[in-house]
């Protein structure tokens, strides 16, 4: 299984505003903190914000921040929810053409990983990817300054 960029960014953007905790984040300041495309961000951070994950404030003092407590959000769900095609194999999709299908044994074996794998995520929270003992480390490799997380 391999997720894409897009549920990948998700996630970075949860860890980051976690990370910075209540204070505001800009969409650059966290490009920035990845080296990855603004552009980008923005379409993750629009769908994040309209499955309520995210809380954006628009203007001069705008910005985003989590909209609700990490231990609401689930990581299972949020990759349910980013992902546009959790159809490994063509079998998994409408239309299957796959001749082999009626007789195959794949499909099963492959929707039973699919299902573990997911149930694995369907255990952990925001919370449980950003522990406060790692939070200081987490916030020096993404450029957090400790000055911003003391006014937070």
């Amino acid at each position: 299984m391999r997720i894409t960029q897009y549920s990948d960014y998700s996630m970075r953007v949860l860890i980051y505003l976690h990370a910075k905790g209540e204070k505001r984040s800009t969409i650059q300041e966290i490009a920035d903190a990845y080296d990855i495309s603004k552009n980008h961000l923005m379409k993750v951070v629009n769908q994040l914000t309209q499955l309520g994950y995210v809380h954006a404030v628009r203007g001069k003092q705008g910005g985003i921040t989590l909209a609700r407590a990490a231990e609401q959000i689930n990581i299972g769900v949020l990759l349910r929810e980013t992902e546009q095609d959790l159809g490994l194999v063509e079998c998994f999709r409408p239309g299957n053409t796959c001749t082999i299908t009626p007789a195959c044994r794949l499909t099963h074996v492959l929707r039973e990983a699919l299902d573990s794998f997911l149930a694995v995520l369907d255990q952990y929270t925001l919370a449980d990817l950003v522990q406060p003992h790692h939070q200081p480390a987490l916030a020096r490799l993404l450029k957090i300054d400790a000055v911003q997380l003391e006014t937070a």
